[in-house]
């Protein structure tokens, strides 16, 4: 993980929130195949929860340290 958010952090906010829109859209059909019992991967379903909590995480750091200076 700790690879993974130096890549995210690596990006600027508008990708961020581009992979963010994507990840929220992906959840939302897990969480229909889920519900329809036609979901085979359940682990991805935590997966993509973690990584939308790691770029929210991400862009708020942003927000504040932009707010401090």
């Amino acid at each position: 993980m700790a690879n993974k958010s130096s890549d995210l952090r690596a990006k600027t906010d508008d990708q961020l929130k581009e992979s963010l829109l994507a990840l929220k859209k992906e959840q939302f059909n897990l969480r229909f195949q889920k519900a329809s019992g036609q979901l085979e991967n359940t682990a991805r379903v935590l997966t993509v929860r973690r990584e939308v909590a790691a770029i929210k995480t991400i862009l708020g750091e942003r927000l504040r340290a932009a707010k401090a200076a």
